[in-house]
């Protein structure tokens, strides 16, 4: 294992909070737990107008540059183009400045494509972390033809890596697929146990708290959970709580609008990571009807406060949500099924608290960045050990 305090390790994504989503997330609490492990950590990632170029994040050196980065919450093919060429043409100053022994790159694109030229100009090993939209196949048919127009470079990155992880079974199963002469190996995302707790208060009066987490696209199910919803009795008393931005807001809206449910549901928009631990402890389920996921974060915060998920029964929610146990998975683009959990959970509050502990349970024993963080650095080891020998 790398000893601490010898070595500098840097962490290459072009979404770093409050960019981006579930990656950017993994890549940050990665990163605080190997400085804390005692390892000088630094990040090259994507600027925004409203962050500072540089800055420390809990002892981890953030460099943000250029990318012609224009929201917070997603971005173009474009601006990520722009990210890749603008850290491959200043890659050499921070290589200079950081002196890495080893690179931990997530996305195979469009960071991938800067771990492998690193790689093949000053020797230093890269382990390639995979999160979902970056692995062809993932999503259906969505991002197929970027895939099929990427995929020579890809597999370039993908075979020269040290290693390929994903963050679940079924990603990592999905990447085999598409590559099946590379192996992957899989390390599960995880939740900041002492920031995401549950309520240690009793549940106020008043209607069942719904709630979703997550950017607001096609992959996420939003169209299915509305139509789901108009299906409920109307007498049962709840409400939603839709936190994130996308690019279908004002169509999610305009559907609630239409289905008569907008003065049960409230969109909150991207809110700061600070603000999220009080609200999963005020919500009672959380809801995920996607319709492909990798390792979503959101997810395990809510299970690490205490929420059961109702969700598709797809993989990465397959590997967490024990039917029963910590949730209910129905099948995806199955609106009436998941209605009638939903509704069956609205009336039987006593399986909603003992699906809690058992939730919060399931988070200490198996799911915590401080476990992630450790087995990417043995993956780093021994890619740098690789390389010295």
């Amino acid at each position: 294992m790398l000893k601490p305090h010898t070595i500098n390790l840097l962490l290459i994504n072009y979404e770093y909070p409050p960019i981006g989503g579930g990656g950017g997330n993994a890549t940050q609490q990665i990163g605080r737990w190997l400085y804390i492990k005692g390892f000088k950590v630094s990040v090259i990632t994507a600027a925004h107008k409203s962050l500072p170029t540089y800055s420390i994040d809990r002892g981890v050196e953030v460099h943000r540059i250029w990318g012609a980065r224009q929201r917070l919450d997603r971005c173009s093919l474009f601006e990520m183009l722009v990210f890749l060429i603008h850290a491959i043409i200043i890659a050499p100053r921070f290589i200079r400045s950081i002196d890495p022994k080893a690179n931990l790159v997530f996305f195979g694109l469009p960071s991938g494509p800067i771990g492998w030229w690193i790689k093949r100009i000053y020797k230093i090993p890269y382990v390639l972390s995979l999160q979902g939209g970056d692995v062809p196949g993932f999503m259906g048919n969505d991002l197929q033809f970027l895939h099929w127009l990427t995929k020579p470079f890809a597999q370039k990155v993908w075979r020269e890596a040290s290693f390929v992880v994903a963050n679940s079974d079924g990603l990592a199963q999905t990447a085999r697929n598409s590559m099946p002469n590379i192996k992957v190996d899989v390390i599960s995302a995880g939740a900041d146990l002492k920031e995401f707790y549950p309520r240690t208060k009793p549940r106020e009066p008043g209607p069942v708290k719904l709630l979703f987490v997550g950017r607001l696209v096609k992959q996420k199910g939003l169209d299915i959970l509305l139509n789901a919803l108009s299906e409920m009795d109307q007498n049962q008393d709840w409400m939603l709580d839709l936190i994130g931005e996308g690019p279908l807001r004002v169509e999610l809206s305009e559907t609630a609008k239409q289905l008569k449910l907008l003065h049960r549901i409230t969109f909150h928009g991207w809110l700061n990571k600070a603000e999220l631990p009080n609200i999963y402890r005020a919500a009672d389920l959380f809801i995920l009807p996607s319709r492909d996921e990798g390792m979503p974060n959101a997810m395990l915060e809510a299970m690490a406060s205490g929420l059961p998920v109702i969700g598709s029964k797809i993989s990465g929610l397959e590997e967490v949500v024990i039917d029963s146990e910590t949730g209910f998975l129905v099948p995806p683009e199955d609106p009436t099924a998941l209605m009638h959990v939903i509704r069956n959970l609205l009336r039987c509050p006593t399986t909603i608290d003992i699906m809690s502990q058992n939730c919060r349970t399931k988070m200490e024993n198996q799911y915590s960045w401080e476990l992630a963080a450790m087995a990417y650095l043995k993956l780093l080891t021994d890619a740098s050990k690789a390389t010295t020998e």
